[in-house]
């Protein structure tokens, strides 16, 4: 595919200035955090006294203490491809939207507009490209200050602010003396079809299906966020709220949840999950931005468990419109098309994808992966910046294999704004495909990988023919 890199059109210019800008506000942020590691400032963490709830959370795990690794050794490292979600944004909602009313409380003053890419996002996926270019250096698969040739890296995003802005910060990161564009196909602020996680058909038959298959994996999931709605209720006081005063907003209900399914549009759904994700994925970005824990649960002391329980909303949110198989396999099918084209190109050593969370969360579903649950995160599925990372690997036998690897900051490390390195490096998770089988040394075997792609893509057809 042709590059369309940033520089041509006035929305382009445009952007490119608020990205130099964000980099010198990036440039700041790293020399204050310098001045936070030799003790100049106050160390992160201090509480406030007007805290309402005084519960001490456990002490987080110390970064280098991270277990996991991307290498692997006696082999030699052949090629990475990497599927992104951007990092961390402002909320969703704007001025005047339910997050305003549903709080009497003033959220946090984001350094960028509603939907777009923080300074702290910014300097955080900066961080990541780091890393990854450190071991891929490491590896001998980028030689220092690599300038690839033109077919040897691809940087695709999504033509959404946030995805085009973390492409662009972590490229920055990974090659920091090489201007290599970032490749995106469709009209600024609009949705790509490959990342667009978009159901491509419905019908009666299909949408009664695919609503059946929901409703088995995970309604027994949204009864028992009794207890997440009571304290995301208390912890934003809803009750003093505008919205609730006025009767806009009720109380959180765990029967009221309705999905949606319509040709052309993502999978959505009406009811309190709807409106409790919105809410609790602001006071997750919130809890990442604000520096004090207490400001952050909006005077609330919060433990790490409380965090993961306003979390879990919002991650069930995503589970439920893009994790049953039947859906999986319809909104991941261009973006699974996309993966198995760049792992077949002779050519290519490093492909980042950017997109979104819905994004890792349809794959990982379509490509069956076991159940699992990020430690060190509160959210334990897809977190802020996180990575699906496909690297092959030949032995010395030739033999190609390959490790699928969920790679993120942890909480600490997004709140710390900590530099990544070999011995202090983000958190690795090796995913476990169903009914694959690795050897020895954690690896799959390339071609069954490759396999396991293919059937996800031959799926999309199989569920159309019999449901369409």
């Amino acid at each position: 595919m042709g590059k369309n890199n940033m520089n041509n059109g006035s929305k382009d210019g445009k952007y490119k200035k608020l990205f130099l800008a964000m980099t010198v506000v990036l440039i700041c942020m790293v020399c204050v955090l310098g001045l936070y590691v030799t003790g100049i400032t106050q160390p992160a963490g201090s509480q406030t006294e007007s805290s309402k709830t005084h519960t001490a959370g456990e002490e987080p795990a110390e970064a280098a203490d991270i277990p996991g690794s991307l290498s692997h050794e006696g082999y030699e490292l052949e090629q990475v491809v990497i599927l992104s979600r951007h990092n961390i944004r402002s909320p969703l909602s704007s001025k005047g939207s339910v997050l305003e009313t549903i709080t009497p409380h003033e959220w946090y003053e984001w350094s960028s507009p509603a939907s777009e890419l923080s300074v702290r996002g910014g300097t955080l996926e900066t961080c990541m490209g780091q890393y990854f270019r450190k071991w891929l250096e490491e590896e001998g698969l980028f030689p220092e200050n690599y300038h690839p040739d033109e077919e040897a890296v691809r940087i695709y995003a999504n033509s959404k602010q946030r995805t085009i802005a973390t492409a662009q910060f972590f490229t920055a990161g990974l090659m920091p003396t090489v201007n290599e564009p970032v490749e995106y196909h469709v009209e600024f602020d609009t949705m790509d079809p490959v990342f667009n996680p978009q159901l491509t058909f419905t019908s009666d038959k299909y949408n009664e299906a695919a609503i059946k298959q929901i409703d088995e994996m995970y309604s027994d999931d949204i009864e028992d966020l009794e207890d997440n709605y009571e304290l995301l209720s208390d912890v934003v006081d809803m009750e003093e709220s505008e919205a609730y005063q006025d009767g806009t907003i009720k109380d959180f209900d765990t029967d009221d949840t309705r999905i949606i399914l319509e040709t052309g549009r993502e999978p959505s759904s009406e009811g309190s999950l709807r409106t409790a994700c919105s809410v609790s994925d602001a006071m997750v970005l919130q809890y990442y931005e604000e520096s004090d824990p207490v400001k952050a649960g909006f005077g609330n002391d919060l433990t790490e468990e409380q965090w993961e329980d306003i979390s879990e909303i919002k991650d069930l949110y995503v589970d439920v419109l893009f994790s049953a198989p039947l859906i999986a396999a319809n909104v991941a099918n261009p973006l699974l098309k996309e993966l198995q084209s760049e792992m077949s190109e002779e050519d290519r050593q490093l492909t980042f994808l950017c997109g979104h969370d819905s994004n890792l969360t349809s794959v990982l579903a379509a490509l069956r992966t076991e159940e699992y649950e990020l430690p060190d995160s509160i959210e334990k599925k897809t977190p802020i910046g996180s990575k699906i990372v496909f690297s092959r690997w030949s032995s010395e036998d030739g033999k190609m294999y390959c490790s699928v690897d969920l790679v993120y900051q942890t909480t600490e490390q997004l709140r710390e704004l900590e530099l990544l390195d070999s011995t202090n490096h983000p958190a690795i998770f090796p995913i476990t495909l169903e009914g694959l089988e690795k050897n020895a040394d954690g690896l799959y075997e390339y071609e069954d990988v490759e396999k396991r792609i293919a059937d996800a893509i031959g799926e999309y057809d199989r569920i159309r023919t019999s449901l369409y």
